[in-house]
């Protein structure tokens, strides 16, 4: 059974950091990509970023390029997303997500095919 569980999320005032961190329970952590998504609030989810097995790859949204960084630990079977420079916009429901890349050369696009429930991130003004 995969399950990925999420957590790091909080309220925060604009300008400030925080850490996601997201366990992955399964065997394949060390082989699969992974990504973040968010969902704000009457909004489609979208892609945050997301990394290649490797770590080598990674790929960030327009959105959050030079302020959140992704990362993974294979020992720890754990991703995270650090986010500094928040803004209220970046307000949502985040995610991660066990993915599968389109293709062998690029972490993105990918499809995700498991997910974690969620963490609430408030970016306060």
């Amino acid at each position: 059974q995969v399950q990925l569980a999420e957590s790091g999320g909080g309220v925060v005032e604009s300008g400030g950091s925080l850490k996601l961190s997201c366990v992955v329970t399964r065997r394949t952590f060390n082989t699969d990509a992974m990504a973040w998504y968010r969902q704000a609030p009457g909004k489609e989810r979208e892609i945050v970023s997301a990394i290649s097995r490797t770590g080598e790859n990674t790929y960030y949204a327009d959105s959050v390029k030079g302020r959140f960084t992704i990362s993974r630990d294979i020992v720890k079977n754990t991703v995270y997303l650090q986010m500094s420079s928040l803004r209220v916009e970046d307000t949502a429901v985040y995610s991660c997500a066990v993915g599968l890349p389109h293709s062998t050369t690029s972490v993105y696009p990918l499809r995700p095919i498991y997910w974690g429930q969620g963490t609430q991130v408030t970016v306060s003004s």
